[in-house]
């Protein structure tokens, strides 16, 4: 372990969430020799080849970024333990690391996980905590081992999630609080006194990535369980109905909810709107839209919508 609080760090991440975790770490005076990344995407109408949120700022403080498909070639592998860091950050990277690149670091990889692990390991643990509605989430710093997300967990911090909380609300707020975090363990780590301890064996679900089949609204679920669905998926991939609009069938996209405070389906068919604000049946209770998208429009709230798109009691969203 170096002498000075400073380490020299490998940063691996990809998406917005990543970002200021990147940022809390070079406010704090470590050496981020590298920066691994996902590589450009086609993305936008022109499809133009799109920089991860992370290779965008590490090229603005010219911070060496590295792109390869996979990191389980030999040439992969000797480009990084050229960086001879002394611990690698993990944060949403998206690329598997295998045993010889976890090997690499003096200190190993540190991986920030957004979930009370074992609950949630895996791609997608903010929207799926959402999804089933947990009442709790958190972030956590953990010593990456061969499983997915299995490793000894160094630090914690625990968050409530609010009733209507959408994922990217909670998203946000997790950013935050991880990028804090890590540079805590990082202050840990350069002192020697970062510990661990073992996961439970008990209380392990997967949150696998969210698949856009998923997105769909089931009216027959549950008020609270199609509220949860909405805010979970929302604002990406958005959850979606189809409603008729000038006689044809256009897809809507649900990106807040609340669950009606009043018995209103009644024997409504779930599905059907019950009053002229966008009130819907479920199988059990009802939901009011509060925020919805045309497609190739912009979000808007759903007395804004009604008022260009009068959707009448009676009214019926597949």
């Amino acid at each position: 372990m170096p002498a000075s609080t400073s380490l020299r760090i490998v940063f691996m991440g990809t998406p917005d969430f990543a970002v200021p975790t990147l940022v809390e770490i070079l406010g704090q005076g470590h050496e981020v020799v590298a920066v691994y990344t996902r590589a450009p995407k086609p993305a936008g109408r022109g499809m133009a080849e799109r920089r991860s949120p992370v290779h965008d700022l590490a090229a603005g403080f010219a911070i060496p970024v590295f792109t390869p498909r996979s990191l389980r070639t030999e040439e992969a592998q000797a480009e990084f333990a050229a960086h001879e860091a002394d611990v690698a950050v993990v944060v949403a990277y998206g690329l598997i690391l295998p045993p010889a690149i976890l090997a690499l670091p003096a200190e190993g990889c540190l991986n920030l996980h957004a979930s009370l692990l074992p609950r949630w390991r895996g791609a997608a643990p903010i929207n799926r905590a959402v999804m089933a509605g947990d009442a709790e989430t958190g972030v956590m710093v953990m010593r990456m081992d061969e499983g997915l997300d299995t490793g000894p967990v160094a630090l914690s911090e625990r968050v409530s999630i609010g009733p209507d909380e959408t994922a990217g609300q909670l998203h946000d707020r997790l950013a935050r609080l991880g990028a804090d975090l890590m540079v805590r363990a990082l202050a840990a780590l350069a002192r020697g006194s970062l510990g661990s301890e073992p996961q439970p064996a008990e209380g392990v679900t997967y949150a696998a990535k969210i698949d856009k089949a998923e997105a769909r609204i089931d009216w027959t679920r549950p008020a609270q369980a199609v509220h949860d669905h909405v805010r979970g998926l929302s604002p990406f991939p958005g959850a979606f109905c189809e409603l008729v609009i000038g006689g044809k069938p256009e897809r809507l996209k649900v990106l807040r909810t609340v669950v009606s405070p009043t018995a209103l389906s009644g024997t409504a068919a779930p599905g059907t709107v019950l009053d002229d604000g966008l009130t819907v049946a479920c199988g059990e209770g009802a939901v009011r839209l509060v925020e919805v998208q045309r497609a190739g429009k912009a979000p808007m709230a759903a007395d804004v919508f009604l008022r260009g798109t009068p959707v009448p009691a009676g009214s019926a969203l597949a």
